[in-house]
């Protein structure tokens, strides 16, 4: 079932079960965690970082950007969080998703060797990531 807006709780830690429609922000660890809005219970991580994802709080209600692609899961759901509300965007193709992906790491200044594994064994950027969002959402 799929949602059209997002609670917010600011929270200090994850709680072990997500509830549906709450978009759970940690400012101590500058993300977000958030059920997927297609209702298919994906966990989506959204870290905060002027490179990354950016939390507005107007008082009442937050809005996310840039939006929210979930590319990598089976849903591969795309929408945008704007004063809580869920507002679908349109899907995108392989290739646009692979543009997407090598126009964020531009940004970020990450080159394509950082982001590969190295012979050394040395974990790549994006497995670190997934390791420290596995140890702050207990995750393994």
């Amino acid at each position: 079932m799929t949602i059209d807006h997002l609670a917010h709780r600011f929270v200090t830690s994850v709680p072990d079960v997500l509830d549906p429609g709450v978009l759970y922000v940690s400012v101590d660890h500058d993300t977000t965690i958030h059920l997927c809005a297609c209702g298919c219970g994906s966990q989506v991580v959204l870290p905060l970082h002027p490179s990354a994802w950016r939390l507005t709080y107007d008082g009442e209600t937050v809005s996310m950007t840039p939006s929210v692609g979930n590319w990598s899961f089976p849903c591969r759901s795309h929408y945008w969080i704007e004063h809580g509300r869920i507002r679908w965007a349109p899907a995108w193709t392989d290739a646009q998703v692979a543009a997407g992906r090598q126009r964020s790491l531009r940004e970020r200044g990450v080159t394509p060797a950082s982001v590969e594994k190295t012979s050394s064994g040395v974990p790549t950027l994006w497995q670190r990531v997934r390791d420290a969002a596995r140890r702050l959402f207990g995750g393994g």
